[in-house]
């Protein structure tokens, strides 16, 4: 089969948008693995040090971080922001504001704010925030460093970015199966890469981290409907407009089948884990060396 150009795997904004929207009904009756993947970042803050004014969620989703993240940060103003407004609309139900009487006792988290926009254009001034959370939103993305670079900007010096995205392995059965010269994958970054690009964007001392979860399913056609569920369609530039024919979607369920193990067809899934610290930056974007020095530092 030919390969297809680089071209072919950009993303297209607008479908991945409407594919989010479509999915919001039907997003938290099968998001097992963004539940876990997020459950297993929780747990790695608690072996950092952080405590923000702002945090951020971007690429929210229907809001399940959320309520987690303003308990955890009860000082913080916690902001998620999703790129489908429909997936916004079910993560206001999920953080409805507190009691009045909670509010007028002042106990307990503040409520969290909401924000339509894209994660490479976040809506929020330079500096703004101490932790920016990021669960599983990277690999809708066409550069990844754009927008660790963007993160970057809305972090303060000393910020904490958090994240998680899926590896190059993710879907390799998929992958196979559909191989017939069209993308219907998307490409993910890999682990490294990234790591550079987190250093490329401003900050320091990164941690990476990888692992492989599966999902197992009953048929081909339950995995490509869950899959369908969290809005995970093709939403590739380069992707056929026109239907799947029988015929060839019959060759790819036979290709899945033959991969069937102990009565289930597996699904991996590469789950690249990263945080990093917001460093002061070296240079002005115009490539001059920016010198930082303490007037204070020479008094004795």
């Amino acid at each position: 089969m030919p390969t297809p150009p680089d071209d072919a795997f950009a993303l297209d904004r607008r479908a991945v948008r409407r594919a989010f929207s479509r999915a919001a009904a039907t997003y938290d009756d099968v998001a097992v693995l963004q539940r876990e993947v997020g459950k297993r970042m929780r747990e790695r803050l608690d072996y950092v040090k952080v405590a923000p004014q702002m945090v951020i969620d971007a690429g929210c989703g229907t809001g399940d971080a959320l309520p987690q993240l303003a308990a955890r940060f009860p000082q913080a103003s916690v902001i998620g922001i999703d790129i489908a407004l429909p997936m916004l609309a079910k993560a206001a139900v999920r953080v409805k504001p507190r009691s009045w009487f909670a509010r007028l006792a002042g106990t307990g988290a503040r409520t969290p704010l909401l924000a339509c926009a894209d994660i490479d254009a976040l809506p929020l001034r330079a500096h703004a925030a101490g932790l920016l959370w990021s669960n599983l939103a990277l690999q809708w993305v066409d550069d990844p460093a754009r927008t660790l670079a963007e993160f970057a900007r809305v972090l303060d010096v000393g910020g904490l970015v958090s994240f998680t995205t899926f590896g190059p392995d993710t879907l390799r059965e998929v992958r196979s199966a559909f191989d017939d010269g069209r993308p219907h994958v998307s490409r993910f970054i890999d682990m490294h890469d990234l790591g550079d690009a987190l250093v490329g964007a401003g900050f320091a001392d990164p941690v990476m981290d990888m692992e492989y979860i599966t999902l197992t399913y009953a048929t081909p056609r339950a995995m490509l409907r869950e899959l369908k569920g969290l809005g995970a369609t093709n939403a590739l530039a380069g992707r056929s407009r026109g239907l799947y024919g029988k015929a060839a979607f019959a060759r790819a369920e036979a290709a899945l089948e033959a991969t069937r193990r102990d009565g289930r067809i597996a699904a991996t899934f590469e789950v690249i884990y990263g945080h990093a610290w917001k460093v002061p930056a070296k240079h002005t974007r115009e490539g001059h060396a920016i010198v930082h020095f303490d007037p204070a530092a020479g008094r004795s």
